[in-house]
């Protein structure tokens, strides 16, 4: 990495550069005082030292090369460019010059060389508005996740209303399975095998859960269908009259009350 000028745009180029994990780099300068200030600034990194009369043999070690000067005239035209060697045949042996300098330090004509490609500034904004139009687009996408995951959310959270119900209702019914149950081993008599009464409970179970699986799907808000919690809440009260589990909800939420006064 070559970088020209440690002025503070300079100086941001090689900050950014450290940020993504480049720890060598060469920089030319009018004067060392401004790298050594840069080097003391930031430690662990290794900045070498180069005159401005040292830039083209600089330039023909390095792969990439940063401007950032106040010169008004170009530092590298097509004739200068043309007669460096290519870079590192691992990136295709074209050297990247990336000028973000105004004026502009290489000349458009670089471009004209094969194994050089140039961006400056201009092109720099291009890759940012890019880069912000792609990052709004995917904020927006966030944006319509968050609120569906939060709509979810209120659902579920506001759906718990419904839980008591839901545990009453099925110590309700399965109250009456155990009831009818005994009534019905009784009446077969004490010489049925183990098999049977397997059986008969199995068949209970399967009656019950069949009866509740109606009644407990409209008792669920989780943003899955389109029940509203108005709809399901009606439902929930709906079910507490006719089977006066009211009472039993009550009874509970007091005790709990009064257990939490208690501790």
């Amino acid at each position: 990495m070559l970088i020209i000028g440690a002025g503070k745009m300079g100086k941001l180029v090689i900050k950014h550069l450290v940020a993504k994990g480049c720890t060598q780099m060469v920089v030319v300068n009018r004067s060392e005082e401004r790298v050594t200030a840069i080097r003391e600034d930031i430690p662990g990194v290794e900045i070498s030292y180069r005159s401005l009369d040292e830039m083209l043999a600089s330039a023909a070690e390095a792969d990439v090369v940063f401007t950032s000067t106040a010169s008004e005239a170009p530092l590298f035209l097509k004739e200068h460019v043309e007669t460096l060697p290519p870079a590192c045949p691992e990136i295709g042996g074209v050297r990247l010059f990336v000028d973000i300098s105004v004026p502009r330090n290489v000349g458009s004509c670089v471009n004209e060389v094969e194994t050089a490609q140039v961006y400056n500034v201009d092109d720099l904004k291009e890759v940012v508005a890019a880069n912000k139009e792609d990052r709004l687009r995917k904020a927006m996408e966030a944006q319509t996740i968050i609120a569906e995951e939060s709509n979810q959310f209120e659902a579920w959270r506001d759906s718990l209303e419904t839980v008591p119900t839901i545990k009453k209702l099925r110590a309700y019914a399965e109250r009456i399975r155990m009831a009818e149950l005994e009534k019905c081993m009784s009446k077969m008599g004490d010489d049925i095998n183990k098999k049977t009464t397997r059986a008969v409970d199995d068949l209970s179970r399967g009656i019950v859960n069949r009866f509740l699986h109606g009644p407990m799907q409209h008792l669920r808000c989780d943003g899955s269908d389109s029940r509203t919690l108005s709809e399901t809440l009606e439902n929930m009260h709906a079910l507490n009259r006719m089977y006066g589990l009211e009472k039993d909800i009550l009874e509970e939420k007091l005790k709990a009350m009064t257990s939490g006064q208690q501790k």
